[in-house]
């Protein structure tokens, strides 16, 4: 690469990373809970509100980056961001807060979704995976970071420093940033699909919407049920509709593979498992063990460094054998990590575990993006990135719901039995997770069972040049 082209790349990394930073909000959530007042289980719409909005919108936003420009798609995104920034900083309820993440969503598909397309874009297309990468460490890098400049900024300054110090990253990559790909004019005649978006958005937000109405069915039996039809119709109507047009949102012949839709289905399993230990992990070590929040926030932070090591190795190894293949060794190894974290009771312990479940995932999430992008065509770049990130949208979403369902019922029949308030909340931590680690063990069985049969991965072959 040219040095233009790595000052390019380190500005699309520093402009991604606003995205991956919004780990630093977790480590906030205790102190977002105790400033307005609420029980631990309502901290979740702060994830849902604002990862369903960019999941509902990602691949409606790759294919209009696709059409009139990644890189312009991109900038908007990053002007957008940073003021939505300010704006949860400055939320003065809860509420305002919710509406304000969902702002913040709408920046986050605009810069996500187009990330991937601007990073491979830099490279020969023979060298994909290491733009794969390269990507995957600089969105890392920002998960990484999250944690710990969160944990310090919490403690000087409260929850609203999560938020505003990210404002500052998206204007400066937004200045600095030119020379980006201008659209083609084979791209500019073609149109958005409107209604597909809109069907595609109303789909997954209700059936994600129906998932959270489980933990008190009971009280909203009627809401579940209005969601889960409204979803599925929503997204029947899309499937119909992009298999009539010509110029749809994504080309679902792809899905009639059984090997890529195994490794997306596995994804969003991976991604579901793994949010566990932004959800939970930092409640248990500031209420089970002695460490600051900084400290904390250092600790969450292994897991994301761990894949940073693990992201260029997995591109190296990539261009040498099947994708699958280390995609399967990932998830085994973010299994392992998963299942050592529930069973770990000291810090070092957990950072061990933490460091297993990092590197699979590493291994993982660049495996998987390079079968997804070397199976949709190259104009279709924006796209490509849409479906890969969504994976990772639909399982934080889901995992923030489903997880949560898990870990109260696991403390609620721990307080039953007549346990400590201490020892339930660890008795649900351990549930948790062990069943967080055999879900993604499963993940890695799914992509073994379809590797096992190259043909099912028709354009994925082994070495390339």
């Amino acid at each position: 690469m040219t040095a233009r082209q790595v000052v390019r790349l380190a500005l699309v990394g520093l402009g991604t990373s606003v995205v991956p930073l919004d780990t630093a909000v977790n480590i906030a959530f205790p102190d977002i809970t105790e400033s307005f007042g609420l029980p631990i289980e309502t901290i979740q719409w702060v994830v849902i509100c604002y990862v369903l909005t960019y999941s509902s919108l990602m691949l409606a936003f790759g294919r209009v980056g696709d059409i009139w420009g990644h890189g312009r798609v991109f900038r908007i995104g990053l002007l957008w961001s940073g003021a939505a920034y300010l704006l949860c900083a400055a939320a003065p309820s809860y509420g305002w807060l919710l509406f304000c993440r969902f702002l913040q969503g709408i920046g986050a598909s605009l810069v996500v979704s187009c990330a991937p397309a601007l990073v491979t874009g830099l490279y020969a297309e023979e060298r994909r995976s290491r733009a794969v990468a390269a990507f995957t460490v600089m969105y890392a890098i920002g998960s990484a970071a999250g944690p710990l400049l969160g944990g310090i900024f919490v403690e000087l300054w409260g929850w609203p420093a999560v938020f505003w110090f990210r404002a500052p990253i998206a204007l400066a990559a937004l200045l600095f940033l030119e020379g980006l790909p201008v659209v083609s004019r084979h791209a500019a005649r073609e149109t958005v699909d409107i209604l597909g978006a809109i069907l595609l958005a109303v789909g997954i937000s209700a059936l994600l919407l129906m998932l959270n109405r489980l933990q008190s069915l009971d009280k909203h039996q009627f809401a579940a049920i209005a969601l889960a039809a409204a979803g599925l119709s929503s997204l029947i109507g899309f499937v119909r509709w992009e298999t009539r047009i010509a110029q749809p949102i994504v080309n679902l012949r792809f899905f009639r593979t059984l090997g890529f839709t195994a490794v997306n289905a596995a994804s969003v399993l991976i991604y579901l498992t793994s949010f566990s230990v932004l959800l939970l992990g930092p409640y248990y070590l500031v209420r089970a063990t002695s460490v600051s929040v900084p400290v904390a926030g250092g600790i969450l932070a292994v897991s994301f460094a761990a894949s940073i090591v693990a992201s260029p190795l997995a591109g190296w190894v990539i261009e040498r054998v099947l994708a699958a293949r280390v995609a399967v060794l990932g998830a085994f190894l973010a299994a392992s990590g998963l299942v050592l974290m529930g069973a770990a009771g000291q810090t070092i312990a957990v950072s061990g575990a933490l460091a297993v479940q990092g590197f699979g995932v590493g291994l993982f999430q660049v495996a998987y993006m390079d079968i997804v992008m070397q199976t949709l065509p190259l104009h279709q770049r924006g796209v490509a990135g849409g479906i890969a990130m969504l994976g990772r949208s639909l399982g934080t979403v889901t995992g923030a719901t489903l997880l949560t369902l898990v870990f109260h019922a696991a403390e609620a029949i721990s307080v039953a039995g007549g346990n400590a308030p201490t020892d339930a909340f660890l008795t649900g931590f351990r549930a948790t997770f062990w069943l967080a680690g055999a879900v993604c063990a499963g993940a890695g069985l799914l992509v073994l069972l379809a590797a096992r049969r190259p043909q099912r991965f028709p354009k994925i072959r082994g070495p390339r040049a």
